[in-house]
């Protein structure tokens, strides 16, 4: 039996394709649904150099861009003694750069794409597809399945890996950083593996077994960024490919799923509010699949199995919150459905995992993290508070069904692994080396209150000894959208900062998701505007309980959180002296009313529909970052783009910077002599990925940004980095 690290909200999490909106590589990738993965920490050595060399072309439209890294300063005089200090801080960073460029550096590295099946782990090692006893997974005695090098692919790596049911067939979905096209490839296990078949632009895939013992194959083709239509597919003497289902529906896409007891493959059809599911027989492939529950507008609802019932985690009802519901596998329409197991208010259900005597629930209350035991037996549960450190889960391998094994992480710590024994009703950590960024550093939870009284949560970090923290400076991170909790998964850079005095502060608003559906509610459409005063809220509290102050705040976001900074900075910019941000979704108007983008039908729901509803047109015009530059002071600013961003298309981002530049340059004429412009810097990367989180160059280059325009010595904090990352 195949087991599921990320289970089926984790699937949802990763394959939902919105505009402005990719999760991390953790490698997660856009539709990493479902993945067997579990990940694990290596000590690993590389070089620099080695990343630099063979860099892709930068196309026609970057290289005519007038200034590709603009800065006011190059047209208004600064004051003399910031020159000095500017320089100081660049030869510091030159001298850094250069024994990373020449020194081998340990790092930590997130394995993944690791999957447990029978006696076997499957991975990656250097270019190839290997697998090895699971006993012999850390050392190099392993069989090679397939080398990635024969796709002739730039720097390639396996982004999902399945295993049919008996191990005749392997599956891999194959991609690299520079695009979100993949390959997926089946390779034929024996004495001598060989590549079956190889098939483009595929999302989501699982394997099920049919009466006759021949193994198949579904699999979603993407096209445009849109997954509508389901294939399967046979091998061997049998050899078959057909189109299984196509959604007509272009608001919707479709992913698949295996249910934990691969007694069901789930097909899920949804947009960003609405869900319908079809069961296709596990045992019986070739049978019409049966559908659960028609969509109804507004009803999102998930789907487990757990001997011949349906666990269905759905939002149907008061309050239309997540809520845990079962029925007869063979009675599964809605009026059918009982109510299991309710939530708590402000709660967000993270992810669901089943075992043979016990419902498992990961979940975030009021910003803490808990896990729920459910018996199935007797319907008792156990509510377990994790550590307070704990800011995220990293869901592993259940090959045990007596354990339920998991891991937790935070933004400066590594994970760490947890498991809890059903038979004893006790979760035990990890022993050995503890951290030592535990007794160096404070994690704290604070409530900011909104305009409209509403409470927000964030959370801080900073080191232990720091003294006068007003002093200190701040990187506060926000994203607010889609339902997304903001990402607190380990980022060694962030590790890095705490760790040379910074503040480290995670506004959870209004958008996001992380005190359950109504807070997503509360901020999108036509209440966007409640994200952007929960993010000002977030940070004048901040600075009102003693954590730094104006001029030595920074904030950073990517994506879709790019839309609240943008218009914080139009409408309280005296907040902030400097800015980062990733491929960010920064002119909503003109992106929304652009039917031809591939992704603007399936936004409708998080935006609105400006070309044919004039409110949500006028409305969408009160923040949208691009609309609203005007002449007036801005913070520095630094924007990581990519020329084929097909998500957040780069001539938005090129535009919002054009028109960012007059409006400082008009605002300078204005002021006079001696006025201090903003810094402003587009980098335009090649490739057409949407966010790449692990790019070193894009990270170094960040850091040195903020280091900069706050007039802080940077060298400490690049020694630091060879701690950690991959060159």
């Amino acid at each position: 039996m195949q087991q599921k690290s990320k289970l089926f909200l984790q699937a949802l999490k990763y394959s939902i394709p919105h505009l402005g909106k990719c999760m991390q590589k953790q490698h997660v990738n856009h539709c990493n649904f479902a993945d067997h993965y579990y990940n694990r920490i290596k000590l690993k050595k590389y070089h620099l150099t080695k990343c630099l060399q063979n860099k892709p072309r930068i196309s026609e439209l970057a290289r005519n861009i007038p200034s590709r890294n603009f800065s006011c300063k190059e047209f208004l005089p600064i004051k003399q003694e910031n020159k000095k200090s500017l320089s100081e801080n660049m030869d510091a960073f030159e001298k850094v750069r250069t024994k990373l460029e020449t020194q081998p550096q340990e790092e930590y590295e997130i394995i993944n794409a690791e999957i447990k099946h029978g006696g076997f782990v499957y991975y990656q090692e250097g270019c190839c597809l290997v697998r090895s006893k699971d006993e012999e997974a850390d050392n190099d005695n392993y069989e090679v399945l397939f080398n990635l090098e024969e796709l002739k692919l730039e720097q390639p790596f396996i982004d999902c890996i399945r295993v049919a049911p008996d191990e005749k067939y392997v599956a891999a979905k194959i991609r690299t950083e520079d695009s979100e096209a993949s390959t997926c490839v089946v390779v034929k296990l024996g004495d001598q593996p060989v590549m079956e078949a190889s098939f483009p632009n595929v999302s989501s895939f699982e394997w099920v077994k049919d009466e006759e013992d021949e193994d198949v194959l579904f699999y979603t083709f993407q096209r445009n960024l849109r997954c509508h239509d389901v294939y399967r597919a046979t091998f061997g003497d049998n050899r078959r490919n057909e189109r299984f289902y196509t959604e007509k529906d272009p608001s919707f896409f479709v992913f698949l799923y295996l249910t934990k007891d691969s007694r069901f493959l789930t097909m899920n059809i949804m947009n960003k509010t609405t869900s319908e599911v079809w069961l296709i027989d596990g045992m019986s492939p070739w049978d019409p699949p049966v559908l659960i529950q028609k969509r109804i507008h507004g009803v999102l609802y998930y789907v487990e199995h757990r001997d011949d019932e349906l666990y269905i985690l759905t939002n149907v009802g008061e309050p239309t919150e997540f809520k845990l519901m079962r029925t007869a596998a063979d009675t599964p329409a809605i009026m059918n459905w009982d109510l299991f197991f309710t939530m708590k208010r402000n709660t967000k259900v993270v992810d669901l995992d089943m075992f043979k005597d016990h419902c498992v629930l990961f979940l975030k209350h009021s910003n803490l993290l808990y896990v729920n035991v459910i018996g199935l037996a007797d319907d008792s549960v156990r509510s377990l508070k994790l550590p307070p450190w704990a800011c995220g889960f990293i869901m592993d391998t259940n090959s045990d069904p007596k354990n339920c094994p998991f891991q937790l992480c935070s933004p400066i710590r590594p994970p760490k692994y947890y498991t809890y024994k059903f038979s004893e009703g006790k979760l035990f950590e990890e022993t050995g080396h503890e951290d030592p960024i535990t007794k160096t550093s404070r994690v704290l939870r604070i409530e900011a209150k909104s305009e409209d009284g509403k409470l927000v949560p964030m959370t801080i970090f900073h080191k232990t000894d720091s003294e006068d923290l007003q002093k200190k400076p701040l990187l506060v991170h926000v994203y607010g959208a889609y339902g997304m909790d903001l990402k607190m998964n380990f980022r060694p850079e962030r590790r890095v900062l705490v760790d040379d005095g910074w503040i480290l502060a995670y506004c959870h608003v209004r958008g996001g998701g992380e005190l359950g559906l109504q807070w997503h509610a509360d901020g999108r459409l036509t209440k966007k505007l409640n994200g952007l005063a929960d993010l000002e809220a977030c940070i004048k509290t901040l600075h009102g309980q003693g954590f730094s102050q104006p001029s030595l705040t920074t904030l950073t976001a990517f994506s879709a959180g790019g839309v609240l900074v943008g218009a914080l900075c139009n409408s309280n910019p005296e907040l902030l002296r400097a800015v980062t941000l990733e491929a960010p979704f920064l002119d909503v108007l003109n992106t929304m009313m652009d039917t031809t983008l591939p992704l603007t039908l399936e936004e409708l729901e998080e935006w609105g529909n400006p070309s044919s509803d004039e409110k949500h047109k006028n409305y969408i015009k009160r923040y949208c970052p691009y609309q609203n530059i005007k002449p007036k002071h801005y913070p520095s600013i630094h924007i990581t783009a990519y020329e084929n961003d097909e998500r957040v298309p780069l001539k938005g981002i090129v535009n919002y910077t054009e028109k960012l530049k007059e409006a400082i340059v008009e605002h300078a004429k204005d002021t006079g002599e001696g006025y201090q412009a903003p810094n402003i810097i587009l980098d335009i990367q090649p490739g057409g990925s949407h966010v790449i989180e692990d790019s070193h160059k894009k990270i170094t280059a960040q850091i040195k940004f903020l280091y900069e325009e706050l007039g802080l010595d940077s060298t400490s904090v690049f020694e630091n980095l060879k701690k950690y990352l991959k060159f």
